[in-house]
């Protein structure tokens, strides 16, 4: 499983905010983060910046790492804030020095890139006190609503795949469509 990408061409689907909001709200994703404002932060799987947009205002940077230019493209015409920078590459190989990241977080996307080697990139670029917030499409869900079921993974697959890639589980939530895990580096 994994390495489904959003059809880019699609992109104006993911600025639905009723839709986006009924999954994640802007208020969960910024309190699970706890951020300060000075914080350096990995929006990792950013598409067109919707959630990079809720969040910037509440960092000191914020990375908007995408592996679709075209994804890039969108949120430049849409407008990118002054503190975000655009990123194009995969989550397996962040440039980003160890440590350097104070948060990082995953809305609808961990079905994307969830391996071993993503997981071990990410626990490398986080400080040692890092946030990391996935949420994602839930394997227990219908499928009415993104990628096909045969796609996602359960809460319960992805802390554990936190879990072997040496981050710690504070909380973990599984709704009708979706699940939040929230982790530490251990």
């Amino acid at each position: 499983m994994g390495h489904h990408t959003f059809d880019a061409s699609r992109a104006d689907k993911l600025e639905d905010a009723a839709r986006r909001y009924r999954f994640l709200s802007a208020e969960e994703l910024l309190g699970a983060l706890a951020l300060d404002p000075t914080d350096a932060v990995a929006d990792l799987g950013s598409g067109t910046g919707f959630y990079t947009d809720d969040v910037a205002p509440h960092a000191g940077r914020v990375y908007a790492v995408d592996v679709q230019e075209a994804m890039h493209d969108y949120y430049r015409e849409k407008g990118v804030p002054d503190n975000v920078e655009l990123v194009t590459g995969g989550v397996d190989d962040l440039p980003f020095e160890t440590g350097s990241l104070d948060a990082a977080f995953a809305t609808m996307t961990y079905h994307e890139f969830a391996s071993p080697a993503a997981l071990a990139e990410v626990a490398r670029v986080l400080d040692d006190a890092a946030t990391l917030v996935v949420t994602d499409w839930a394997a227990s869900g219908s499928g009415d609503a993104g990628p096909p079921v045969t796609e996602r993974y359960t809460a319960d697959d992805a802390a554990d795949a936190l879990r072997d890639s040496c981050f710690d589980v504070e909380t973990r939530a599984v709704r009708p469509e979706t699940f939040v895990v929230v982790a530490t580096p251990d």
